[in-house]
């Protein structure tokens, strides 16, 4: 995903334009555009509409934009097109690398809920047995990460598979029928890919390293309304404290938005971790590992600095 990616996107003006027309004279924010996938703390705040409970008092909107996979949403945050997001580890990183305005505004670490599928009758049992095999995930995502760092827990290198680069709605089907020998995905898709289309955990990724996801923000937006990035962040952070406590409840919000259904997305509700903070030396650390993997196997153009992109509220 290179500068060019971004910059081909050439409503990027239009909605730098739009930006700005959100605001008054005085600088107000009218709008606020929030992406999501079909899973989270972000899901369960829409369901709830705890956002706009907050904001509509205050003379905001809140407009909800749904994406597939991480990489498409920081696109559109580039260009301005959304404020506000929550994706996985690597889709910042490939971001950074290619220069778009975006900050990390809250970090969450994963503690399940994402790794690596084999079809259940499969001669693949280690990891080991990836070599030569064809791996479906999608490009820049954090499956993309899981898949690096599982093949170095091995001693394979990314040359010994087939990468395959497959968005989550493409690469189900193309598990199911046979043609990739793995899929790498998270929630929903990982407990969909369990319990429907005849999948095998080969591995969980707790078990190859630490991850984490993000709550992103257009850095435009986190510079000029400060405060009401944080009070974003804030309202977000006390729907996942009220998510740990009612998986249930979680389950069947996550139903109702998404579409998923609850027997899929109650798999995914108890496995999943809703605690989100700030980003700490703890993560900025465990994400620079992720940054300086992706240039190392030259997957990114240039080595990045996660430290220098981390936001911080005038409080802190």
């Amino acid at each position: 995903m290179q500068r060019r990616d971004f910059l081909r996107l050439s409503v990027g003006t239009a909605a730098a334009a739009a930006f700005a027309t959100r605001a008054t004279a005085q600088g107000a924010v009218k709008e606020i555009r929030i992406g999501y996938q079909k899973t989270g703390v972000l899901v369960i705040t829409r369901q709830q509409a705890t956002l706009e409970k907050h904001f509509t008092p205050q003379g905001i909107e809140v407009k909800w934009v749904e994406f597939s996979s991480g990489p498409p949403m920081m696109e559109a945050m580039n260009v301005g097109s959304i404020d506000y997001g929550a994706v996985g580890d690597s889709p910042p990183v490939f971001a950074q690398a290619a220069g778009a305005a975006i900050v990390y505004a809250a970090g969450q670490p994963i503690t399940n809920g994402q790794g690596i599928l084999v079809p259940k009758d499969s001669p693949i049992h280690a990891i080991a047995d990836l070599r030569g095999k064809r791996v479906g995930f999608t490009k820049g995502s954090s499956a993309h990460n899981v898949v690096v760092q599982t093949l170095e827990k091995a001693g394979l290198t990314y040359a010994d598979i087939t990468p395959v680069y497959l968005t989550p709605p493409d690469a189900g089907p193309a598990f199911a029928n046979g043609s990739i020998d793995a899929w790498a995905i998270w929630d929903p898709y990982f407990a969909i890919g369990e319990t429907k289309q005849g999948g095998r955990i080969l591995i969980n990724a707790r078990e190859v390293t630490k991850t984490n996801s993000f709550y992103i923000a257009n850095r435009d937006f986190a510079k000029n309304h400060g405060p009401i990035l944080q009070q974003i962040v804030d309202v977000t952070t006390a729907t996942g404290q009220w998510a740990e406590q009612h998986r249930d409840e979680v389950a069947r919000s996550l139903a109702a938005v998404t579409g998923v259904p609850l027997d899929i997305q109650t798999v995914a509700a108890n496995r999943s971790n809703y605690v989100i903070g700030p980003v700490t030396d703890d993560i900025v650390a465990t994400q620079q590992g992720v940054a300086d993997r992706f240039y190392k196997l030259g997957l990114i153009p240039k080595p990045v600095v996660i430290r220098d992109i981390v936001w911080r509220s005038a409080a802190t």
